[in-house]
């Protein structure tokens, strides 16, 4: 069993959280500002900068909430004061990325070029340096946002397991499947 729920969470300086009555987290750092609305049945508390939640009950519902609620808001936390950031590799021959602010241009293969215009709470950085592969660096304090951008781009071109051509995340292993093989 996880004891995720029952761990604290430190708030470091910088931080505020404000909880509302419907249990709404408001937490604001220097790097921005994050809602989440948390489950009424669970109790937060804040005493000498550190934050924790309580469940009423030890119910399987109450256990998986406490686990995930604690989690979300200790993400929100961390992303307020120090960030998130995922890299993403095109790994193929041919294939290249280049952006002008938040818009995109995937060249992966395809007849045609993909535009994906990256929401302005994710700052976007691409690089393309002869030798290592095509880079894609996604920054931001909302660590669901940045997740659900990152999968997205790898909807574009998927990994293929046999010659681990797509779009990966930095030092992502792939499994590898053996091609066929020539009969005599």
């Amino acid at each position: 069993m996880s004891r995720i729920g029952k761990a604290p969470i430190s708030v470091p300086s910088g931080v505020t959280i404000d909880v509302s009555k419907s249990n709404i987290v408001t937490v604001k750092g220097p790097k921005g500002e994050l809602t989440q609305q948390v489950d009424p049945d669970l109790e937060l508390t804040i005493e000498d900068g550190v934050l924790t939640l309580k469940r009423p009950t030890d119910q399987k519902r109450h256990k998986a909430m406490h686990g995930l609620y604690r989690s979300l808001v200790s993400n929100m936390v961390t992303g307020v004061s120090e960030g998130w950031k995922k890299e993403l590799e095109l790994v193929g021959v041919g294939y290249r990325v280049q952006n002008t602010g938040n818009l995109v241009e995937f060249t992966l293969g395809y007849s045609h070029p993909i535009y994906f215009y990256v929401p302005d709470e994710v700052k976007v950085e691409t690089s393309m340096e002869k030798g290592k592969p095509p880079t894609v660096i996604l920054e931001s304090h909302d660590n669901q946002l940045i997740g659900q951008v990152a999968a997205k781009i790898r909807t574009f071109r998927k990994i293929e397991p046999y010659k681990g051509k797509g779009i990966r995340f930095k030092g992502e292993q792939i499994r590898r499947k053996a091609g066929k093989t020539a009969a005599k």
